[in-house]
């Protein structure tokens, strides 16, 4: 019998998770709901010891990973690493696995939804009408076939998100400097991209390269008018930056599922009427968040007894 400690959770309960897991003969202990601080989770790692160790938004630090001793996985329960020290587990021996095609649709339609809502305003008017305003005069709407629509990242979700934009009709741009292929986009530099397009949907991971990639630069390359979309990760975007583009008027709004300083984004930002936000839920629905917590449990329970993780981050034993 192995040890499992999950760190969090962003559902009602670790059901899923326990069924799986304790179904294997393994033992699951489970941390608070909402994620601890990364000294807690140190202190909790130091607690149970264990062998694998699953998180969903939990920071695993280095720390936390020496702390385990026999530690063989650190699973994310999730697509992105930004959470999870790595190297330190590469150095450790341990295996990184993630999920990384659970969600691809969701996301996908997200980032549509939220190009969609820009084009024929209906969160706006929604919130117009049920204040007491019916004002159909006041529209400026856009046809959704007339757009360029620059994507940023071709990875599965982005190249899902280019699928469904072409049948709207819209001319596609695309940029990824590893993409072989781009389906119906076109493959473009990311200044071409930028200058050329109506909306631009980021769909890239969270590196110390992609830091902060939309900075008030990029955000002047942009479409004067152009909506800006963020479905992947809330530091891609310069808060700051983009707030100074919205009210300069040089973009005409953001949609947004991510923003960085979350949970407690920046008020100034996010209560703007030309800014919708979600709250980091793009890849959420009840079919995808039961294969995400099925498939994590049983990529760590195929570790522990003995196999290779179908999903690995990384090469412990290099």
């Amino acid at each position: 019998m192995a040890i499992v400690f999950q760190t969090d959770y962003a559902w009602p309960d670790d059901s899923i998770e326990r069924a799986v897991i304790e179904g294997a003969g393994h033992k699951l202990f489970t941390g608070p709901a909402v994620p601890a601080s990364a000294e807690e989770i140190v202190s909790l790692v130091e607690r149970y010891r264990p062998q694998a160790i699953m998180t969903c938004w939990a920071q695993v630090s280095g720390r936390a990973i020496a702390a385990a001793e026999n530690l063989l996985v650190v699973q994310r329960i999730g697509v992105g690493l930004d959470n999870i020290d790595v190297e330190a587990a590469t150095d450790f021996g341990a295996w990184v696995t993630n999920v990384p095609d659970y969600c691809v649709g969701e996301v996908s339609d997200h980032a549509i939804a939220l190009l969609l809502d820009w084009a024929r305003g209906t969160v706006a008017f929604d919130r117009e009408v049920k204040a007491g305003r019916w004002d159909p005069a006041a529209a400026k709407l856009r046809r959704v076939a007339d757009l360029t629509v620059g994507v940023v990242g071709l990875g599965r979700i982005g190249r899902a998100t280019v699928t469904r934009l072409e049948g709207f009709g819209c001319a596609l741009l695309a940029h990824d400097p590893y993409a072989r292929e781009s389906g119906a986009a076109r493959l473009v530099a990311l200044d071409a991209l930028l200058e050329a397009s109506d909306v631009v949907i980021l769909h890239v991971p969270l590196t110390a390269g992609t830091h902060h990639l939309m900075d008030a630069a990029r955000l002047a390359q942009m479409r004067p008018g152009a909506f800006l979309i963020n479905v992947s990760r809330g530091p891609l975007v310069d808060n700051d930056a983009l707030l100074a583009a919205l009210e300069q008027g040089r973009l005409s709004g953001a949609g947004l599922d991510v923003v960085e300083g979350e949970p407690d984004p920046p008020r100034a930002l996010v209560e703007r009427a030309d800014v919708v936000v979600t709250p980091h839920v793009a890849f959420s629905s009840e079919a995808s968040l039961a294969e995400l917590r099925r498939r994590s449990a049983e990529e760590v329970v195929r570790v522990l007894g003995g196999g290779r993780p179908q999903n690995p981050c990384n090469n412990p034993g290099a």
